[in-house]
């Protein structure tokens, strides 16, 4: 048996292959690599394809989501309410911008934030919301944003893990003041390198944030704010032109093994096992299809016996990393995140899996969770 890859970049670059080099054939002809014309191409399918009127490529999800911070000027003095368990880019940037995260616990069935829970962390500090769409399913944003409105709060949305997810029919990246994604190379929509891009409706915002992803400048040489580096180079927007051609197939294909891993294994009862809930008013993408179990190190061990890939997203909360924990000024009942990041365990998923390799994975989570309990 061949090794089963976590993700297959491979399969879906050969898919591509002819396009790809195509399009990076043209930039290496017109030699435009910062700022060249496949730039405001990109940005144009971007914003079409959320239904946002405005989308800004730049270097990295963790830019994409500094420098919505940084348009909306929050920073030191100010707070920002997020999940409790996510990549630690989300908190990373809001204490890069000088503000201070304050975390809240999850649901315990989509693993995104709680929003029965926002309202009580809201002080007079309080600037900003930014829920993170985790696993490829939207947080709940109606909720979330009818909380912003009553605090007069601004929403920033973490979708690096749900381009393309829907929530009650609109995309991610559509539903809050600004949001930012990732197009890391394992993401749904990954380039070959990093990547990333700013969506929102607010034509003021929309400059302003193009200004800080451009060294804060207005017009050249002429800087009106505190910027930032942030643009992405044009190969790498001409490698995800070309994958955005096929990204649509690519959503189905994701629900459809997603749906496979479903049917073969959700009937199983195990001690603390589950497979992954999304709200009827969600369509995720799944950039992880993620188990919880009981004993993983021991199913993991197995599992990598049985040569399965896995990973886990994540290990420990972002108020438990060491930085961030000597930077907090006060603790909460993070319960549920804690239970998720010590039972979190996550499968191969990419579009282009086969249903016997699926069928192979599906045999050895049994085998691996029955050698376990």
């Amino acid at each position: 048996m061949s090794q089963i890859p976590f993700v297959d970049l491979r399969s879906q670059y050969l898919a591509l292959k002819e396009n790809i080099h195509a399009r990076i054939d043209k930039v290496l002809e017109h030699g435009a690599y910062i700022n060249g014309p496949e730039i405001s191409e990109l940005e144009g399918q971007l914003a079409t394809f959320t239904g946002t009127r405005f989308a800004i490529a730049c270097s990295s999800g963790t830019d994409a989501l500094l420098i919505p911070l940084m348009a909306h000027n929050i920073g030191p003095g100010d707070e920002v309410i997020t999940t409790a368990f996510s990549f630690i880019a989300t908190a990373e940037t809001i204490a890069l911008a000088g503000a201070k995260p304050v975390y809240v616990d999850i649901d315990p069935k989509t693993f995104n934030i709680n929003p029965e829970l926002i309202e009580k962390a809201i002080t007079p500090k309080t600037k900003a919301i930014m829920p993170v769409s985790l696993y490829g399913q939207m947080a709940d944003m109606d909720a979330i944003n009818q909380i912003a409105k009553k605090h007069n709060l601004i929403v920033i949305e973490d979708l690096a893990q749900s381009f393309g997810a829907t929530y009650k029919t609109k995309r991610s990246g559509s539903l809050s003041h600004s949001a930012g994604t990732s197009f890391f190379p394992a993401k749904p929509l990954g380039c070959y390198g990093d990547g990333g891009a700013i969506f929102t409706d607010d034509e003021n915002l929309y400059k302003a944030m193009k200004e800080v992803r451009e060294h804060g400048s207005e017009k050249r040489y002429y800087h009106t704010r505190l910027g930032v580096n942030g643009r992405l180079d044009t190969i790498q927007c001409a490698i995800l032109l070309a994958k955005m051609e096929r990204y649509p197939w690519e959503i189905e294909a994701r629900n459809q093994v997603a749906n496979r891993y479903h049917e073969g294994l959700s009937h199983l009862k195990y001690n603390d096992f589950s497979t992954p809930f999304v709200e009827k008013f969600n369509q995720s993408v799944w950039a992880q299809y993620t188990l919880t179990v009981g004993n993983r190190d021991g199913f993991q061990k197995k599992l990598t016996e049985l040569g399965v890939p896995s990973s886990i997203h994540y290990p420990m909360i972002m108020p438990d990393q060491p930085w961030y924990k000597s930077q907090l000024d006060r603790v909460s009942d993070w319960t549920n995140a804690k239970w998720a990041a010590n039972h979190v365990i996550s499968l191969p998923m990419y579009p282009d899996m086969k249903p016997e390799t699926q069928e192979i994975i599906i045999t050895n989570v049994k085998k691996a969770l029955e050698a376990t309990q």
